[in-house]
């Protein structure tokens, strides 16, 4: 059973920085890349990033180049997203999920579209 904890998430004042965390279990973690996506009220979900299996590729969203940096532990099953100089824009939920690729250009498929945890929550104001 795949499962997937996101955990990190808070208020920040804009400018500032937060670490998100995501255990992923129930796959074969190390053999999946990985995707961080978001979601803003009354918005749909949102690519953000991703990570390949061996760390050795990772593709940004233009908002995110330059503030944010996607990582991951295989050995601990967990991925992470650096963010910095937050904005209130980047106010949202935040969600990791397996991919099965992902492109240069954008480009990704989700292992399975069921596949979401509870997300954390992201909130930048002053």
């Amino acid at each position: 059973q795949v499962q997937l904890v996101e955990s990190g998430g808070g208020l920040v004042q804009p400018g500032g920085s937060l670490r998100l965390s995501c255990a992923a279990s129930g796959f074969a973690f190390g053999g999946y890349a990985m995707g961080w996506f978001r979601q803003a009220p009354g918005k749909e979900r949102e690519y953000v990033g991703a990570i390949s299996w061996a760390s050795t590729q990772t593709y940004y969203k233009e908002f995110a180049k330059g503030r944010f940096t996607i990582f991951r532990d295989n050995a601990r099953n967990t991925v992470g997203l650096q963010m910095g100089d937050l904005q209130p824009e980047d106010t949202a939920v935040y969600y990791c999920a397996p991919l099965k690729r992902f492109g240069s250009n954008g480009f990704y498929e989700l292992d399975d579209d069921r596949y979401w945890g509870p997300g954390t929550q992201v909130t930048v104001s002053s």
